[in-house]
């Protein structure tokens, strides 16, 4: 068992003893956007459409994945246009049997990497680090998301939910159109993309890559060829797009919603139903094409979906993602720190109290954006009272600047800020620089250091991580330095625990088979480790994972590991009801088995067993989701989560079981369930939400909870929600 920090140094060490050379340039692929004045009908027929008959195609994909570097094996014809108001991108994804395309899900933003589907990305600033993916399957399913620090986030988090801010924002929704065909010589997609919608900088080259999806081959293709290990988000490897002429057009939306709800509290027993109804609304302007202005007033989050069950088995803080659509816009721009560990800013500390309690946001404003090379960000909310639970108005405020010298290289600082307006000394403030040195298209260095401070003016309040990353030639190397202060108080953040130092290293290699016969695509062998020491010396934790993933052609995969494990109790703590975990440390092994089919078929599982040593006796953890398709309209999936303790002090189990079912009337309107049981707090939920999307994700939305615990009910509440974008500058 490694017992020490400075098994880090040892590590970088030899990283950097054995760092091959780094690239200095590579030829990456060039193309023009043809400038129009009429603009094609959006219905999704290409091929006799005088509009792009005429313009030249982008040229040929290339495999990278399961014949890497071999050209595509289906012809695909893409072409670019554009007017003052809208972007245009039109595609031909030829295909030897239209009647084998597989669509998986018709809902908007539904994962396509199991699909035929065709996606691309602009990085509008041509920068090489953010960027816009649009995407879509023959369906015609809108596909969008945003791309910030190339959609690289914690490599790491070790969480039984990650973030959806670490580099990658699929919550992002723009108002833009799509339309598909299919005939017996495959597929076709057209895009209209408002000018508005994008942010860029007038004068400049674009960005841009392309990828299908051949789902019949498990294929995946590129126009600007990626590595393998990589994906469409590698920014620093796009094509060029020039021949672009474009200004700054108008860009107001207004969006306001009206809401009615009925609700009962079953615990009050002389509680009625309660009837009540509010309104509110967000207003978007864009300053210039590349600086936004979000104003927000009464802010409501009713349609968005509930946080998954999760129990907590050991002392730390358990990660709940943030889903509320507000906050996750440009996200990645207030990102500092180590997502899912040291989240310097965690929008869930706004309008969330303790336990998931809301918390009202009387309103706020969000500047964001980009002036030249530098991405700016100014937050600033307003929550109300909450009188019964002790709970003052507060204002939150965080300031961000971050400017990018190219070479995959920026420095930038933050301000997080939580100020009581009802008390004249009441605050914490968080200050952190941060900053990465790209070493060509290969490495890089990344780090920040914060400190924090509120009345108590704690000693050791600071927090640093520093990390290299190498990933080229199928190789992957990481290696990484926590710290936080016992001090370190980030009250607007979130801590997975705290007063800690902790290295960490990965080395993990892509091995693709010689033989194109072979029925495995890829073997991923590799090794990682992590360790969490106090500030006395002592390990609290100690993880050794020797691990190797399968992936057949098949898109069947199986994972294999054993991990060698370490847990130092300082002080005893509940691990269950009377079950305590004595002081001591704790050395373990345990093995793991992870294996899913191919989730592009009706029918699918995953499933994941670990069994070993825990605490001085032994753990079973299995867990498993069983899914189904039945064409493009109906999704259902039944996963349960099973974990038994047999302990020294005591035995006991822990399980979560998890029902979801979606219908897509059309892609555009469906219908979502999801009923949860927590064995630990003997809970049952329920919740239904039915959505018709209009414009961005605004719409009509009725939404249905329902919990019981102990088998009593205890809240019940349906809320009707419609929300309507006003394209006030056209």
């Amino acid at each position: 068992m490694i017992n020490q920090p400075k098994f880090l140094c040892s590590f970088l060490l030899g990283i950097l003893i054995f760092l091959p050379g780094l690239i200095l340039g590579q030829d990456r692929p060039v193309t023009a956007a043809n400038a129009i004045s009429s603009p094609p009908v959006i219905d999704g027929e290409v091929l006799n459409d005088g509009t792009w008959s005429e313009m030249e195609t982008v040229g040929e994909l290339l495999q990278t994945r399961p014949n890497f570097g071999q050209p595509a094996s289906e012809k695909t014809e893409i072409r670019i246009a554009y007017t003052k108001e809208f972007f245009y991108v039109s595609v031909v994804c030829y295909d030897s049997n239209p009647d084998g395309l597989v669509v998986s899900d018709a809902r908007r933003d539904a994962n396509l990497d199991n699909t035929d589907a065709f996606l691309f990305i602009l990085d509008t600033y041509k920068d090489g680090q953010n960027g816009f993916i649009f995407g879509t399957n023959s369906l015609g399913v809108q596909y969008d998301a945003q791309v910030d620090n190339e959609g690289q986030g914690n490599f790491n988090p070790n969480r039984q939910q990650s973030g959806t801010i670490g580099g990658f924002n699929l919550n992002w929704d723009a108002s833009w159109e799509v339309a598909t065909q299919v005939g017996d010589y495959g597929w076709s997609a057209e895009f209209a993309i408002p000018v508005r919608t994008l942010r860029f900088q007038s004068g400049k080259d674009w960005g841009i890559n392309f990828r299908r999806n051949i789902r019949k081959s498990n294929e995946v293709a590129y126009w600007s060829p990626i590595p393998i290990g990589f994906t469409i988000n590698r920014l620093s490897l796009a094509g060029s797009l020039t021949g672009l002429d474009l200004q700054s057009p108008g860009n107001l939306k207004v969006i306001p919603y009206i809401l009615g709800r009925a609700e009962k509290d079953f615990t009050n027993p002389d509680s009625k139903t309660d009837f009540s109804g509010d309104a509110g609304a967000d207003l978007k302007f864009s300053i210039t094409p590349s600086l936004t202005l979000d104003l927000t007033y009464n802010t409501d989050f009713a349609q968005v979906e509930v946080d998954d069950q999760q129990v907590n088995l050991d002392r730390f803080n358990l990660f709940f993602p943030e889903k509320r659509p507000f906050f996750l816009e440009n996200a990645g721009q207030f990102t500092v720190g180590s997502p899912g560990e040291v989240d310097l800013f965690f929008s869930r500390r706004i309008g969330i109290g303790d336990g998931g309690r809301i918390v009202p946001i009387i309103g706020g404003a969000r500047l964001s954006g980009k002036l030249n090379k530098t991405n700016v960000g100014l937050l600033s909310m307003f929550t109300d009272d909450v009188v019964e639970e002790g709970i003052e108005k507060n204002n939150f405020t965080v300031a961000r600047v971050n400017h990018e010298f190219g070479g995959r290289t920026a420095i930038g600082a933050v301000l997080v800020n939580k100020e009581d307006l009802q008390s004249d000394n009441s605050f914490n403030r968080t200050y952190a620089i941060d900053g990465k040195l790209g070493l060509g298209n290969k490495a890089r260095f990344s780090g920040f250091y914060a400190q924090s401070r509120d009345p108590e003016k704690a000693d050791d309040a600071h927090s640093y991580k520093l990390q290299y990353d190498y990933q080229w030639d199928n190789l992957v190397m990481r290696a990484a330095y926590t710290e936080v202060g016992e001090g370190f108080n980030p009250e607007v953040g979130f801590l997975l625990r705290s007063a800690y130092r902790k290295p960490e290293g990965l080395i993990l290699y892509h091995l693709r088979p010689k033989n194109p016969d072979a029925k495995v695509l890829e073997y991923r062998p590799h090794i990682s480790y992590r360790g969490y020491w106090n500030f006395e010396g002592f390990q609290e934790t100690g993880f050794l994972h020797i691990d190797n993933h399968w992936e057949y052609k098949s898109g069947l995969e199986f994972h294999t590991g054993i991990n060698i494990t370490r847990e130092g109790v300082v002080n005893a703590f509940d691990i269950s009801e009377g079950v305590t975990i004595a002081p001591g440390t704790y050395d373990h092994v345990e093995g793991q088995l992870i294996f899913f089919t191919n989730r592009s078929k009706p029918l699918s599982i995953s499933t994941r067993s670990v069994i070993g040593g825990s605490f001085g006796g032994s753990r079973y953890l299995n867990s498993a989701t069983l899914r189904y398709r039945h064409g493009d309209k109906l999704n259902t999936e039944v996963g349960y989560q099973y974990n038994k303790f047999d302990l020294p002090a005591g035995t006991f189990s822990a399980n979560i079981f998890r029902s979801a079912v979606a219908y897509s009337f059309t892609p555009n309107m469906y219908l979502q369930g999801l009923i949860q049981n927590n064995t630990v707090a003997d809970l049952w939920s329920v919740n239904f939400r039915f959505g018709w999307l209009q414009k961005a994700n605004a719409g009509l939305f009725v939404v249905f909870n329902a919990n019981w615990q102990n088998n009593d009910p205890f809240n019940n509440s349906i809320i009707i929600k419609y929300s309507r974008m006003l394209d006030l500058v056209r």
